[in-house]
C-alpha cells in the first residue's frame, strides 16, 4: 500500500506519518472510499518555532549592528557580546530555514544543512555565554590589568576556539555521522545520532556546572568589593546589603534563566530516542530558543555603552539619567 505524503518537520520524529500508515490500514470496505484531497497540514509547533526564529533574528540583528557600526564597541566584553548576538542571530536564521524547507525543499542535504546550521548556531551561544562568564570573572579577579593587550588576546583566543568548536560540531552531521541510513540509531533530532545528541548533552551539563562555579567565584567577589566600598565611604549596613543583593539576584537571574531554557532539552535528549512522541521534543526545544530571545535583554540591551549607542540610532540623543549613571558592584 502507498502512503500519501505527508508535511512534517524535517528534523522531528515521523510519528505522523506511522499515525497515518495506521489509521489508512485500519478504514473498513463498507465505508464509502473519498479521494483526499493533497495535504497541506503544517504543524501549529513548526509555526511557533518558526516565529520565535523570527523574532530572534530581528532582536540579535539590532545588537549586531550596533556592535559592529560602533568603533566604541570594541573592549573584549563586547567583542563576546556580539558573538553571542551572531550565534543566536544564526539560530534563528536556522529555524526559519529549517521551517521553509520542510514544508517547500524537502531532502536529505537540506535535512543535513539546516539541522547542521541550528546545531553550530546553538553551540556558538553557550559557548559565548560560557566565554562571557570567563570574562566576567576574570574583569573582577584581575581588576587592575584587565584593561590590557593581553586580555585583548585571550579574548580573541576564545572566540577562534569556541567558534571553530561550534562549526565542527554543526558540520559532523554533513559529514556523515547522521541517522539517515539507520533509523534505529536516531536521536530525538534527526538526523542527528543517540550518541551525537548525548555527546551535545553531556558538554552542555558540563559548560553549566562551569558557569555555576564561576558565578559562585564572582558572587564572592562583588560581596567583598561591595563592602569594601561601604567601608570606604561610610555607607550604613543597610545600603551594603542592597547592593550586595542586588548583585546576586542578577547573577541568579542569569544563571537559573540560562538552566531554565536549556535543562528540559539537555535531560531530555539524554533519556529519549526518536520513538517518543515528537510533541516531547518540541516541548522541550521551544524553551530553549527562548534563551536567544532572552539574551539580548540580560547582555546587550541592560549594558550602559550599548543603551546610549541604541539612543543615539534611534533618535539621536542621551537621555540625561543614562549618562549620568555611574555603574555599581551590581552590575555584573
Amino acid at each position: 500500500m502507498n502512503e500519501e505524503p505527508t508535511v512534517n518537520a524535517s528534523w522531528l520524529p515521523q510519528d505522523r506519518v506511522e499515525a497515518s500508515s495506521t489509521e489508512n490500514a485500519s478504514g473498513s470496505s463498507l465505508v464509502p472510499v473519498v479521494e483526499p484531497e493533497p495535504e497541506l497540514w503544517v504543524n501549529p509547533w513548526d509555526i511557533v518555532l518558526c516565529t520565535s526564529g523570527t523574532l530572534i533574528s530581528c532582536e540579535n540583528a539590532v545588537v549586531v549592528l550596533i556592535i559592529f557600526h560602533n568603533p566604541s564597541l570594541r573592549a573584549p566584553m563586547f567583542l563576546l557580546i556580539g558573538s553571542l548576538a551572531l550565534a543566536d542571530l544564526l539560530a534563528g536564521i536556522g529555524l526559519i530555514v529549517n521551517f521553509v524547507f520542510a514544508y517547500l525543499l524537502r531532502s536529505e542535504a537540506t535535512k543535513l544543512v539546516t539541522v547542521g546550521l541550528i546545531v553550530a548556531s546553538f553551540s556558538a551561544s553557550v559557548g559565548s555565554l560560557l566565554a562571557i562568564t570567563v570574562d566576567r570573572y576574570l574583569s573582577l579577579y584581575y581588576a587592575l590589568t584587565y584593561n590590557s593587550e593581553r586580555t585583548v588576546t585571550f579574548t580573541y583566543v576564545m572566540l577562534v576556539l569556541l567558534w571553530g568548536a561550534a562549526i565542527c560540531i554543526g558540520l559532523l552531521p554533513v559529514m556523515g555521522w547522521n541517522c539517515l541510513r539507520d533509523e534505529s540509531t536516531c536521536s530525538v533530532i534527526r538526523p542527528l545520532t543517540k550518541n551525537n545528541a548525548a555527546v551535545l548533552s553531556v558538554s552542555f551539563l558540563l559548560m553549566f556546572a562551569l558557569m555555576l562555579q564561576l558565578y559562585i567565584q564572582i558572587c564572592k567577589i562583588v560581596m567583598r568589593h561591595a563592602h569594601q566600598i561601604a567601608l570606604q565611604h561610610h555607607f550604613l549596613a543597610t545600603s551594603h546589603y542592597v547592593t550586595t543583593r542586588k548583585g546576586v539576584s542578577t547573577l541568579a537571574i542569569i544563571l537559573g534563566t540560562f538552566a531554565a531554557c536549556w535543562m528540559p532539552f539537555t535531560l531530555y535528549s539524554l533519556i529519549a530516542d526518536y520513538t517518543y512522541p515528537s510533541i516531547y521534543t518540541y516541548a522541550t526545544l521551544l524553551p530553549a530558543t527562548y534563551n536567544s530571545i532572552i539574551n539580548p535583554v540580560i547582555y546587550a540591551f541592560r549594558n550602559q555603552e550599548i543603551q546610549k549607542a541604541l539612543w543615539l540610532v534611534c533618535c539621536g540623543c542621551i537621555p540625561s539619567n543614562l549618562s549620568q549613571r555611574a555603574r555599581s558592584p551590581s552590575d555584573v
